[in-house]
């Protein structure tokens, strides 16, 4: 059933028409797998992720290229839903037909991870903390088994299986969907041909867990957490409010918060001198979007995901670099040197280690003033590069 789904949708997406003017429209689809078994050997029963797709799956199923995911982020990297939504996928930019990712060619699929963060998004489909646990009946809650960045890219692999895809033309992805994408690299070299980490390193380095761990904090610290025991009552959306408000200003950099905001007050007349209810603009601009976003998001989910990200290095294998060293194909590497979350020695240390054994390193340097964020509001710049590196 899956597969005939997915064959339909090939068959009807808007992304096929060779004009790059038009808009992509595009559907959530959603891959199922009566259970999955962890990397850290537990079962979970009925799982679900939601994906999507634009372009046309060619006969010999090898035009596929995977898209992976930041933390916040989910599948909708490209098109519309509707002919009326003003806001595309977050790398419309780059992905659709005539573009640097070109859907006239390729076939582009994205899926939204296990413990996805948007639960309360009506089109994210995922499994979790805030599933229903079919032996209890009861949300799973920190019952949940840890789950890992390997774990994400396992269940992707039992999608593009479903699909009968065994070969990926490259696997792309920002932030965490970079950690994806070496992921794929190092663990299955002889299936992914080429891949494009974005603003991401090969492991979380000691300075990346800890920055975690701040992120965390918030959610552990408000006491409508309950330890995660929080969804037959009032859900911890202050903690999680200051959670993601944290990761908005780690993602940004100084030089938008001062060009943006400087000292400017958030009303006029009330000074912060005299008040601490009076707030600077950045404060307050801040605060509105931490509270935005926690209204679709969980707080479990926050924390799983903070805890893959803590665990990752890629390939997980006996050394910290072997996971690395295992990658065959070229690499792209696309990253800013405004970058708070994964500093610029970081990623070519990266860089340096897996073309220590002859493996070809590119990178491209995104200029901007986003820091963290330049990977995915300015990937654009990138496009040239892009569209050479996968027509090679």
């Amino acid at each position: 059933m899956r597969t005939r789904l997915a064959m339909a949708f090939a068959a009807i997406v808007i992304a096929a028409t060779p004009t790059a003017a038009q808009d992509m429209l595009v559907e959530k689809l959603v891959f199922e797998l009566p259970e999955y078994t962890t990397v850290g050997g537990q079962t979970i029963r009925n799982v679900q992720v939601g994906w999507e797709a634009y372009g046309t799956l060619n006969a010999a199923k090898d035009n596929v290229i995977l898209i992976t995911h930041y933390f916040s982020g989910t599948s909708h990297a490209a098109g519309k839903y509707a002919p009326d939504e003003t806001v595309p996928g977050y790398w419309d930019a780059i992905i659709g037909p005539g573009k640097a990712i070109d859907t006239n060619k390729y076939y582009v699929i994205s899926s939204d991870t296990l413990v996805n963060l948007g639960t309360g998004d009506p089109r994210v489909v995922t499994t979790g903390p805030a599933t229903i646990d079919p032996a209890t009946n009861k949300p799973y809650g920190m019952s949940f088994p840890i789950v890992t960045i390997r774990d994400f890219v396992e269940v992707q692999r039992a999608l593009l299986d479903s699909l009968g895809i065994q070969k990926l033309h490259a696997v792309m992805g920002a932030s965490m969907g970079a950690l994806q994408a070496y992921e794929w690299a190092a663990v299955y070299p002889e299936r992914v041909e080429r891949v494009i980490p974005v603003i991401g390193a090969g492991w979380a380095d000691a300075s990346l867990i800890a920055w975690l761990n701040v992120w965390a904090a918030p959610i552990t610290l408000d006491p409508k957490w309950n330890g995660g025991d929080y969804y037959d009552s009032e859900p911890p959306l202050e903690g999680l409010a200051e959670a993601l408000k944290v990761v908005t200003l780690h993602a940004q950099h100084w030089e938008w918060a001062n060009a943006n905001f400087g000292r400017t007050w958030a009303e006029v007349g009330k000074d912060p001198a005299k008040s601490f209810d009076n707030l600077y603009k950045i404060e307050a601009v801040l605060d509105g979007a931490g509270a935005g976003r926690a209204k679709i998001s969980d707080a479990n989910h926050f924390l799983y995901l903070v805890k893959a990200n803590q665990l990752f290095y890629a390939g997980h294998g006996p050394e910290l670099y072997s996971g690395l060293l295992a990658i065959d194909g070229p690499v792209l590497i696309i990253h800013t040197d405004e970058d708070l979350v994964f500093p610029p020695e970081a990623v070519r240390e990266t860089a340096a280690v897996i073309g220590a054994d002859g493996t070809q390193v590119e990178i491209v340097e995104l200029q901007g003033t986003r820091g963290h964020l330049d990977g995915v509001l300015s990937i654009a710049q990138a496009a040239p590069q892009i569209r050479a590196f996968l027509d090679r």
